[in-house]
């Protein structure tokens, strides 16, 4: 064996090594660039009655109502999460929740069955869900059935 296949067998598993621990270091950042992504609901929502889901790509996000609190529950960690009511002059009224036990789920009181507690009752919403640097976006309605 010549010397610069020595070196080269000593150089190469080094190499390996760097290329992934950059290359990790490379996504880990790219995860923090600001970009806007679409949430769409699957199906018709119904937040009073539990059945609500939006989704883009790997991203699912369920949103419900138990007693007068709403809660947004994600496959993926959320940084913050902002949900808004919309009356029908157009006009919103934020809603910042606030992280329930782990950063999964999170929950805020709001005025959401009063709007839509009875059958067929409608309401206008708005979702901000953040993750690093991206943000998650919904305007969709839910129906109560």
């Amino acid at each position: 064996m010549n010397k610069h296949t020595k070196t080269a067998l000593f150089v190469a598993p080094v190499l390996i090594i760097l290329g992934y621990i950059l290359s990790d270091i490379y996504v880990e950042n790219k995860a923090y660039d600001d970009k806007v992504v679409q949430l769409s609901p699957i199906g018709v929502c119904d937040i009073i009655n539990k059945s609500c889901v939006l989704e883009a790509d790997d991203l699912q996000i369920s949103i419900y109502d138990e007693n007068g609190t709403t809660f947004v529950n994600s496959t993926f960690q959320l940084t913050k999460a902002t949900l808004f009511l919309v009356d029908i002059n157009g006009q919103s009224t934020e809603v910042k929740l606030q992280m329930h036990d782990n950063p999964f789920y999170w929950k805020q009181e709001t005025q959401l069955r009063q709007l839509t507690s009875n059958s067929g009752d409608k309401h206008k919403l708005r979702l901000i869900a953040e993750i690093k640097g991206g943000k998650y976006i919904s305007e969709f309605y839910t129906k109560t059935f």
